[in-house]
């Protein structure tokens, strides 16, 4: 009998996960910040208008500054970068790999280096010219370059953008070269800083930004709400990736499905997020719906894109429904980084055997054990992945 796509043939085990957000970047702290029933949304300042953001809280923008001090070439370098760099660090320390290891790297972005580029262009619009930096310093490909020059890796280095899924396509990526026997470790993730004037005005022209001033300005997975409420957040998240069975092991990846709508128009997803449908059901391959204890949905708190992949889940599960969960509507929606960010939060429900809600949402049926998670993601377009975690 073929084997299907989605065939895990040997065990992939995650060994560490970082992250630098407005969670915070350590397990611990982290961690008690899902246990608050507190977004960490807050108003800001962005170009000429104060809209509602996730953004990196103080204490981690000093680790910022003193990164750029670190080396003469760290000081032009776009956030999307830097964060990438810092939470790339931690988690090759975190895992235990050396300047010995021969590992690839996959970090992608949704944006990129957005605010380097409004930058320059600004001053291309005004002068007609523009710094010799310009270029080198705001493609997507310098995030995985430099992340590698930091690390002194010799492995291999990938970038790419997928929107919203790029994260969770990064993870693919590297289950891919591990399955093939090219390589035996992988580093994996997303980095954004989308937070600046032009991209937040992109959103708003979309009609998908919050304007809500409440507690929650983003009502991901309120399946009830009349008004769009996606709000952006920044951060980057990385994963370490090892082949077989491993003792500091924090979980293991036990299936993967990817999916493609096909597209009305350039920002669509179907009514019942047919996408989802399919990559849910490929990451399930030759395991029971029933065992899945909880899934962290993508739920970018719009109406469509939360209500579709609800319909999607209840397509595929039925009645007995995993517990249903999100991040968004705490540290907001960080694009190219949201899916390695879901990860995290479900390797840590895995890890304390504790079920992080919504707390606006609806109550749900509590599972008595939490052995496997699945974490969706989707971009623009209808590009899904949904990646299946098991204790």
């Amino acid at each position: 009998m073929p084997l299907h796509k989605n065939s895990i043939l040997k065990p992939i085990a995650i060994t560490a996960l970082s992250s630098f957000s407005s969670l915070g970047n350590q397990p611990e702290s982290i961690w008690e910040e899902y246990l608050k029933e507190t977004s960490l949304i807050a108003k800001k300042q962005i170009g000429n208008q104060t809209v509602s953001v996730a953004a990196i809280p103080e204490a981690l923008l000093a680790l910022i500054a003193q990164l750029k001090t670190s080396e003469i070439k760290y000081k032009s370098l776009d956030n999307s970068v830097l964060y990438g760099i810092l939470a790339s660090r931690q988690a090759i320390k975190n895992a235990g790999w050396t300047s010995n290891d021969i590992f690839g790297i996959n970090i992608g972005s949704s944006r990129g280096a957005t605010e380097l580029f409004e930058k320059h262009h600004q001053e291309f619009v005004e002068t007609g010219k523009t710094a010799t930096l310009a270029s080198p310093t705001t493609t997507l490909g310098n995030i995985s370059s430099w992340i590698a020059h930091d690390l002194k890796a010799t492995g291999p280095e990938v970038s790419h953008s997928i929107t919203c899924s790029t994260a969770l396509h990064a993870m693919l990526n590297g289950i891919a070269w591990l399955q093939s026997g090219m390589m035996d470790k992988f580093l994996v993730g997303g980095s954004e800083a989308p937070l600046t004037p032009f991209t937040i005005a992109q959103m708003q022209a979309l009609k998908i930004y919050s304007n809500l001033d409440s507690e929650f300005p983003c009502r991901s997975f309120d399946l009830e709400k009349t008004k769009n409420s996606m709000v952006l957040g920044e951060g980057a998240a990385m994963a370490c990736l090892e082949v077989g069975e491993k003792a500091n092991a924090l979980a293991y990846i036990s299936g993967m499905g990817y999916a493609t709508d096909i597209l009305e128009h350039s920002i669509s997803i179907s009514t019942e997020a047919d996408c989802f449908q399919k990559s849910m059901a490929m990451a399930l391959k030759g395991i029971d719906a029933s065992e899945v204890d909880a899934i962290v949905m993508h739920a970018p708190g719009t109406i469509k894109g939360d209500l579709s992949e609800y319909k999607a889940i209840q397509k595929v599960f039925g009645k007995a429904l995993p517990m249903l969960t999100t991040n968004k509507w705490k540290i907001g929606h960080t694009f190219g980084s949201s899916g390695i960010l879901s990860v995290e939060l479900a390797v840590l429900m895995l890890q304390h055997q504790q079920f992080i809600g919504v707390p606006f949402a609806k109550p749900q049926i509590a599972r008595k054990k939490i052995k496997k998670v699945l974490v969706n993601a989707v971009g623009f377009g209808g590009n899904a992945v949904s990646i299946l975690l098991t204790k």
